[in-house]
């Protein structure tokens, strides 16, 4: 595994607008597939045209695997649920894959590395919500995203 860096960050609230899938371990690749293909039907928009864009995930259950998603971005239209992503401290990876199609590889090497091995490391809890935050950087030839938890100080 690569020795990814984790940073805490502060981020003021964001509101953005877009859709809902239920989704598991098994299925997330086409999953987010369709729910991109879904989201940009619903904005008229072509697809991968819109930044920032967001892949996030919440309420993940380790017995059965299954979470919520959910893609979006800032752009505001009718037929899109509103999220509202509070300020405060979040853990930011950033992660850079060797070769574009391999995002897939990457991100669920950041989560595992998060979630298992830097969270037992730190004085943080996770609070089960994270997301990958698509920028113009991820379009780049050298391309890279940020991946952002939810996470709590412990007390």
């Amino acid at each position: 595994m690569v020795n990814l860096a984790v940073d805490i960050v502060k981020i003021e609230e964001r509101i953005i607008y877009g859709i809902w899938k239920e989704s598991n371990d098994k299925t997330i690749s086409t999953d987010i597939d369709t729910l991109s293909e879904n989201y940009y039907l619903v904005i008229s928009q072509a697809k991968g045209s819109v930044l920032p864009y967001f892949v996030l995930s919440r309420n993940y259950d380790v017995q059965s695997r299954n979470f919520e998603m959910f893609i979006g971005s800032t752009f505001e239209k009718n037929g899109l649920d509103k999220v509202v992503l509070p300020t405060g401290e979040y853990a930011k990876i950033t992660v850079k894959p060797k070769l574009g199609f391999l995002w897939g590889v990457s991100i669920g090497e950041a989560k595992r590395y998060f979630y298992t091995k830097w969270l037992q490391e730190n004085s943080y809890l996770g609070l089960n919500m994270e997301y990958e935050f698509h920028t113009e950087k991820s379009k780049n030839k050298h391309p890279i995203i940020d991946i952002i938890f939810a996470i709590q100080r412990k007390v």
